[in-house]
């Protein structure tokens, strides 16, 4: 089992979180994962904690199942077709899914004890989703106390962090607009190499035609072929910067050093990968609108102000160990 920073409890003053108090009657849950990667491994802080509470779980997803390996102690399954999801999930005193309607949308209209997380994940404030979801568990559960952890081990034979100069860069997001420009990632893997570190791209395999003519040889680019295969590479790495996207969360949840460039504050403190020693990059404070910084965020990040920070994640990291 790797060793990350120790999981933190919450403490009780912590557990309001506007929420009303826990139903310790019921027993059994079911957590209908997102399809995304960084909403999984988010929403299993709640299996992890329900797990330790000695709850009746069944986790359904794919990045979960397909992670099955690393999480030896929670009892995970593919992701429900459309078509089965009514006679499995009946059984179930309570049905978690973050969304109110995916992956599946009618859940609240059939299931009495159906929970959405929209109200958790738009709410202000400064807590990350981890941080969050492990105040939600403890307060909806009832639970005399929580980890701000999914659990997360490393199956035998890797070693954590073996490639400590190893940078995985990911340069790639879901939309288009949580993209850093192309052009300055690749300058920064060119500055990354000038002080002894040396960055591989990461990415889908469908990405990576956009990648190889920007490349061409000067990078490695790496592409895998499922999460897991992706997990066991990024654990041995020695740090990873990247987009606001799920291989931060994945990065973070490993125990990685985590830099993650972000568009907008707000995002930012829901978003941030929240699980071990972490830093953001936000534009800078001299564009003055959320406008403008949506619109400009791109250019306004520049490589030194991206290698500033991850100095600072260096000195974190260092005082960490």
């Amino acid at each position: 089992m790797y060793q990350t920073d120790r999981p933190r409890a919450v403490p009780h003053h912590e557990l309001n979180a506007g929420l009303p108090p826990g139903q310790a009657a019921r027993r059994s849950v079911a957590l209908v994962l997102s399809p995304a990667l960084g909403d999984s491994l988010n929403l299993l802080v709640i299996a992890h904690n329900l797990v330790r509470a000695n709850w009746q779980v069944r986790i359904f997803g794919a990045h979960a199942w397909s992670l099955a390996a690393w999480f030896p102690h929670l009892p995970i399954e593919p992701a429900l077709r459309e078509d089965a999801a009514r006679e499995t999930l009946e059984r179930f005193d309570v049905v978690i899914q973050m969304h109110r309607d995916r992956p599946f949308a009618d859940l609240h209209a059939w299931h009495p004890g159906f929970v959405d997380l929209h109200e958790i994940e738009y709410a202000d404030g400064e807590p990350c989703m981890a941080h969050r979801f492990a105040v939600f568990a403890a307060a909806r559960f009832d639970l005399p106390g929580v980890e701000i952890s999914n659990g997360m081990q490393a199956p035998a034979g890797l070693v954590h962090r073996r490639y400590a100069h190893r940078v995985a860069v990911h340069p790639e997001a879901s939309t288009p607009d949580k993209r850093w420009l192309a052009r300055r990632f690749i300058g920064l893997c060119r500055r990354l190499g000038t002080q002894g570190f040396a960055p591989e791209l990461v990415m889908a395999e469908r990405e990576r035609a956009r990648w190889l003519p920007r490349v061409r040889d000067a990078l490695p680019l790496r592409a895998f072929h499922d999460t897991a295969e992706l997990a066991a590479w990024l654990y041995e790495s020695g740090w990873f910067i990247g987009n606001d996207s799920g291989l931060g969360h994945l990065a973070s949840a490993l125990g990685i050093p985590t830099l993650t460039l972000f568009r907008r504050r707000r995002v930012a403190q829901r978003w941030r990968p929240g699980f071990h020693c972490a830093e953001i990059v936000l534009p800078p404070w001299w564009l003055p609108s959320a406008g403008l910084k949506e619109r400009l965020w791109r250019e306004s990040i520049s490589i030194n102000r991206v290698m500033r920070r991850f100095g600072e994640l260096r000195k974190r990291a260092a005082a960490a160990a």
